[in-house]
């Protein structure tokens, strides 16, 4: 039998990425009355790292219940949460166009951390993993900002950026998990899977 998960994620790069690895999966999204985006509140000083996970465990417990309200047959669930610092700071989704192109502005020239946290459970097992990766953005003027920002693609994004899309023509390095930037690293997810022995 194949391995089957819920996934309990929008992201349609994370559903590629888990598509790859061969896994059969359903989407688990939260119902509209869930306010799934107070989640991702950030607490007082709290450090990316810590702030990362904590999300990802938020994210599973919420779609833990979920499954159980819902009646859906038993299977693991999957969350995961990415989040982008320079330093301490966490840079989150931009509010608007200005704000992208702040974020954008403070990435300009410097190398950042980016952090995916990957969660996996059950009602009886839970198990999680962090990949962090190294993101290098060559220094942009105003004008190549502004340019990326009018394409729409950094609205949603954590660090206002897609490394799969437009944004690749201004990063001159990365090392790490590309796949961790893009938002579901494989390795992290494929040790996950295989705990719960589904793995490759």
């Amino acid at each position: 039998m194949k391995p089957f998960v819920y996934l309990a994620s929008q992201s349609p790069r994370r559903r590629q990425l888990l598509e790859q690895l061969g896994v059969a999966h359903e989407l688990l999204l939260p119902d509209a009355e869930e306010d799934a985006e107070s989640l991702e509140a950030v607490l007082t000083r709290e450090a990316p790292l810590a702030y990362v996970q904590r999300v990802t465990q938020l994210k599973l417990d919420a779609a833990l219940q979920r499954r159980k309200r819902r009646g859906l047959p038993a299977a693991p669930v999957l969350c995961s949460d990415t989040t982008v610092a320079l330093g301490r700071t966490i840079l989150g989704k931009p509010v608007d166009a200005a704000d992208a192109v702040r974020i954008l502005s403070a990435l300009s020239g410097k190398t950042h951390r980016v952090l995916t946290a990957v969660a996996m459970g059950t009602d009886r097992q839970r198990q999680q993993a962090v990949s962090v990766s190294r993101v290098t953005f060559a220094p942009m003027g105003l004008a190549q900002i502004q340019a990326y920002v009018t394409t729409g693609e950094p609205m949603g994004k954590a660090g206002a950026y897609g490394v799969q899309g437009r944004a690749a023509a201004h990063i001159s390095h990365i090392s790490g998990s590309y796949s961790g930037i893009m938002g579901l690293p494989m390795f992290e997810t494929n040790q996950l899977l295989r705990a719960f022995g589904l793995g490759l």
